[in-house]
């Protein structure tokens, strides 16, 4: 039961305290318990520690050696009512056992369908299939797909996204929406307003931001593919809708932003069963700088339920870099993480000047994504819930990051997964 302290459980679930009649040093121990948040094992330690320090473990022990018939009949209800406490305390700590449908084998398809319009056609094993199949076979399990508000030269308009989501929902996709807030791309480098949001004030994008994003999960729900997932915003480690919401200058407007597309989902659901909600940032490797935003995020006390990280090494650190940044993040933030953009090339382009951590080629392609995803699958307490490919079905330049050579053929990389869904 992740992110619970101990004063819910203490009230809930347990004899109050305040009726035991263990000595003051064990109160005193129960009370400053009841005030973290620890993870189960440094818990459970600290607590059995503190026992034997103060007697009453040695205490057990010797009540055990010696029979229960030479204790006292208070001395006895006190032992029990304390052992029951203890391990009914650790037991709420035991983190819940991951189901292997809760983890994200996921794919940014957003270009797919244009590109299959365009006459891109995918194969597998020789075999011309429609994209979404072969991932499908693949064990891809989850769909992420990018919004803009009113783009111009780019196909992810609202009409086109519900009609690819509807084609991945008829093959039983789950599917994370992805708002962009912009007309165009936006990133840590750029976070462009919408041009029909040009001239608002903050209290009026703040109103736009809640609008827009209720309507459009309106819009999504009554076509039958309300997203499973919504992630407000893209990459926002700089924040959004600049100069608004640009960080670090201005971060309770940047809150309220983030908040209103939180409440935007809420509002547009309406009896549904709520999206999980992604915060969304592009610093896998960098623990340092996801301290920092993480930090300052949960000081506003808005409610959300998924980190997501972006993890390009050349962008963002090494895989030891990733690996300390997982741990720290399930361990400090006790939230489910997915790396929501991965990817990696499979001819020469990033590394050509310096040495790669895996060859530029197909084969080392797949090695990248094998060991990415067993550093996901090692974070602790199982927070680690996914990774997502970012664009694997496309066509032109971004080819070099797909999953498909120059002639449609899929290549080593989009196997990783059939070990693990495979039956």
């Amino acid at each position: 039961m992740h992110g619970h302290t101990l004063p819910k459980i203490l009230k809930h679930r347990i004899v109050n305290i305040n009726g035991f009649s263990g000595c003051k040093s064990t109160k005193k121990t129960i009370i400053f318990l009841s005030q973290q948040t620890w993870d189960k094992a440094v818990a459970a330690e600290f607590m059995l520690s503190t026992m034997a320090w103060n007697g009453l473990f040695r205490k057990v022990c010797v009540i055990k050696e010696r029979g229960y018939c030479e204790m006292k009949r208070e001395n006895r209800l006190q032992l029990i009512l304390f052992l029951i406490m203890l391990f009914l305390v650790i037991g709420f700590w035991i983190p819940e056992p991951i189901c292997g449908s809760d983890y994200a084998i996921g794919a940014d398809l957003s270009f797919l369908k244009q590109a299959e319009e365009r006459g891109t056609v995918f194969k597998d094993e020789g075999n011309v299939k429609p994209g979404l199949q072969i991932f499908k076979d693949h064990g891809y399990n989850w769909i992420r797909l990018r919004l803009f508000h009113s783009p111009t030269r780019l196909p992810n308009d609202l009409d086109y996204t519900i009609a690819l989501a509807k084609e991945a929902k008829k093959l039983n996709f789950k599917f994370l929406l992805n708002y962009h807030y912009s007309d165009t791309w936006a990133d840590p480098g750029k976070q462009f307003i919408p041009k029909a949001w040009d001239s608002k004030s903050h209290a009026e994008l703040v109103q736009a931001v809640f609008e827009y994003t209720r309507d459009t999960i309106i819009a999504f729900r009554d076509a039958g593919v309300l997203p499973d997932m919504v992630q407000p915003g893209n990459e926002i480690i700089n924040g959004m809708l600049w100069p608004d919401g640009r960080l670090p200058d201005n971060w309770d407007n940047f809150a309220e932003l983030l908040k209103a597309g939180i409440n935007g989902v809420d509002a547009g659901r309406g009896n549904a069963q709520r999206p999980r909600i992604m915060v969304h940032i592009d610093r896998g490797g960098d623990k340092k700088r996801t301290k920092a935003f993480f930090d300052k995020w949960h000081s506003y006390g808005v409610d959300y339920d998924v980190i997501g990280q972006s993890y390009y090494p050349w962008w963002h650190g090494t895989l030891l870099d990733l690996r300390e940044n997982l741990i720290f993040m399930a361990n400090t933030y006790q939230k489910d993480i997915i790396l929501v953009e991965a990817a990696y090339n499979w001819r020469p382009a990033e590394y050509k000047d310096k040495p790669a951590p895996f060859p530029e080629t197909p084969e080392g392609q797949r090695q990248f994504l094998d060991e990415v995803n067993r550093l996901v699958l090692s974070t602790p307490g199982n927070r680690g819930k996914g990774i997502f490919w970012w664009e694997p079905a496309v066509y032109g330049g971004l080819r070099r990051r797909g999953m498909f050579d120059n002639d449609g053929n899929a290549l080593p990389a989009i196997t990783v997964f059939d070990r693990f869904t495979r039956k």
